[in-house]
């Protein structure tokens, strides 16, 4: 005959469900299986929160809206990480983020292409010549790196 678990929780936890919750004590958050501490983080370690919850919902210990009801986080959110933790697992939480390489207008290519510039060469020509992004050139004419002239018009009789 099974036995019914009763929901043991320590008096200051907050529930997550009948058998989860979760307590804040001195900057650190504690989450308890019935009685049991399963899993503890600082409470501004957002890397763990985001794993340890993922792995809840996971492994249907809880769902995702009780995450989102007991710690007031965006329904979209939980739903990210969630998809995160399936496709990569606890250390896709842990991965450095990814970084944009090293600009392509230094200040020697930035020199040059205003020299191109200066001599009446469009931006197809000067792209062409760097073999870079007509928009990356766009950008850097947008935010005033470059300065592209305007062609004058033939006079007309």
């Amino acid at each position: 005959m099974p036995q019914t678990l009763l929901p043991i929780f320590p008096k200051e936890a907050t529930q997550i469900n009948e058998l989860l919750s979760f307590s804040k004590r001195d900057g650190t958050v504690w989450y308890f299986h019935g009685c049991l501490p399963v899993f503890s983080h600082a409470e501004t370690d957002y890397r763990c929160f985001n794993m340890f919850t993922s792995q809840l919902v996971n492994s249907g210990q809880c769902k995702q809206v009780e995450i989102v009801r007991a710690f007031g986080v965006s329904p979209i959110s939980v739903k990210r990480h969630v998809k995160k933790f399936r496709s990569g697992g606890a250390s896709a939480f842990f991965l450095n983020r990814k970084t944009r390489s090293s600009t392509v207008f230094t200040p020697d290519v930035l020199n040059r292409a205003q020299e191109l510039f200066d001599q009446g060469e469009s931006r197809e020509e000067v792209a062409d010549t760097f073999n870079i992004k007509q928009d990356t050139l766009y950008r850097a004419l947008k935010e005033g790196r470059l300065v592209e002239h305007k062609k004058k018009l033939p006079e007309q009789k």
